[in-house]
């Protein structure tokens, strides 16, 4: 599944989330890196929208939270083909439903010199269970 969409900057928020030890130590066991402290923020169209709602819910991972900080589902996916990441949904945000964010280790914006109003494509692997048919 491909998604494209433009980048856009965020609230700051996802810095002070992302660098909580209850977070990184999770993100670091499950998707194999120590997250760059903030999210990359990419706003994408309704269609996108459509797709992304379509992803199984067996194939998205929970990182647990505790206390004040919730939930944040995740899923990996490769930004621009380059790099390895992952698509994080916090349960609660302040961002609107379009309006995704991914992480990975490096400073993407410094990485692939990527400014606000850049096109970027989110890869993501879904893997489809198939339904026997009836004859």
């Amino acid at each position: 599944m491909n998604i494209s969409g433009m980048v856009i900057s965020g609230t700051g928020k996802g810095s002070y989330f992302i660098s909580q030890k209850i977070y990184s130590e999770q993100f670091q066991e499950k998707l194999g890196f120590k997250p760059f402290p903030g999210t990359f923020n990419i706003q994408i169209n309704e269609d996108n929208l459509n797709q992304i709602a379509q992803i199984p819910a067996e194939e998205i991972g929970t990182i647990k939270g505790r206390e004040d900080f919730g939930d944040v589902k995740y899923i990996k996916a490769s930004l621009n083909g380059e790099i390895n990441g992952a698509l994080v949904f916090p349960v609660k945000t302040q961002h609107p439903q379009d309006i995704l964010e991914f992480i990975a280790s490096d400073h993407l914006r410094e990485k692939l010199n990527l400014n606000d109003g850049d096109l970027v494509t989110l890869k993501i692997k879904v893997i489809r269970k198939h339904t026997p048919t009836i004859q």
